[in-house]
């Protein structure tokens, strides 16, 4: 058997030990969840998926600011589709299915396989190092398993660390490094800093905006919720969540890590009934907007032949 088939295989025998015991986690306290599933209403629901969808729109358009810094730029139409479609490939187990997928259908809009690719990863780097940044903020709930008042020199370390790692330079230098390591050629030109810091804007307004969803969702179970558990467990914590999960390359999509970091800091304020439904309700949410916006740019793929369709 080959290296990937026992990688491949491993990643699947891992997703299915992850969803058994969350299955049997979500069985076992099914009569509490259940009744908090309940104390969400329709309109909390559609607000949630409203800011989760903002969530891949805005990656979207750091992704397509870091593409034409590199050289193609495409249109709003074609950029989605290309990048809505392949964002499917991270629920598939594995690392490279997304930059895969989108490095096809790049080629059919004249956009090199390398630069998708680059792009691609470089994309999925900064995205994380964006959400880990904000994530610290919550770091010290989650070391202390409890409220923990954020002190602003975890606020100040975020930034330094944020302005040294994103400085064009070093960022460029880390690149290079990172290509080299790969055994792939450097880029044709260095990032700007102008393309660096608007893609990170992006960036952080999609953790932003998709950690909102959750303490949308949030506010529907434990209305008492101050500002600062929101803020912090919900959004910050949404943004560290979801970056260990997206470092978790053996399982699809994080799940599981994702989901048992966000449980473990919203019980520092409320129930774990409460948490547990506003975990498994923010998968699935995350699961239809991935859908929605995938769906959008399928139809326009379709009739563009970006899919292989020549009919």
């Amino acid at each position: 058997m080959t290296r990937s088939r026992v990688l491949n295989a491993v990643r699947y025998g891992l997703l299915v030990v992850i969803l058994v015991a969350v299955g049997w986690a979500l069985a076992r306290n099914w009569t509490e969840v259940s009744g908090e599933l309940g104390r969400m209403s329709v309109g909390a629901l559609l607000a949630g998926l409203v800011l989760t969808t903002g969530a891949p729109v805005f990656t979207l358009l750091g992704w397509r600011v870091l593409l034409a810094d590199l050289g193609s730029p495409l249109p709003a139409a074609p950029a989605a589709s290309v990048f809505f479609v392949g964002q499917l490939g991270k629920y598939v187990p594995g690392s490279v299915w997304t930059v895969f997928a989108q490095a096809e259908m790049g080629t059919r809009l004249g956009v090199p396989r390398r630069r998708m690719a680059v792009t691609g990863l470089l994309s999925i780097g900064l995205a994380i190092l964006c959400g880990s940044l904000l994530g610290v903020v919550a770091l010290p709930r989650l070391v202390a398993r409890g409220s923990s008042p954020v002190t602003a020199w975890v606020v100040v370390a975020a930034v330094l660390v944020g302005g040294v790692l994103l400085w064009p330079r070093l960022l460029n230098a880390l690149v290079a490094l990172g290509l080299r390591i790969l055994r792939r050629d450097p880029l044709e030109h260095a990032l700007g800093g102008r393309a660096v810091l608007v893609t990170c804007v992006w960036f952080l307004a999609a953790w932003v905006s998709a950690g909102a969803g959750v303490a949308v969702l949030v506010r529907a179970v434990q209305p008492a919720a101050g500002a600062t558990d929101l803020a912090v467990a919900a959004v910050c914590g949404f943004a560290l969540a979801s970056a260990a999960g997206q470092l978790s390359v053996l399982v699809p999509a994080g799940v599981g890590v994702r989901d048992g970091v966000l449980a473990l800091l919203l019980v520092t304020f409320m129930p774990l009934s409460a948490a547990t439904a506003v975990v498994v309700v923010a998968r699935f949410l995350a699961v239809v907007s991935d859908l929605l916006v995938a769906g959008g740019g399928w139809a326009w793929g379709r009739r563009h032949h970006l899919l292989g369709s020549q009919g």
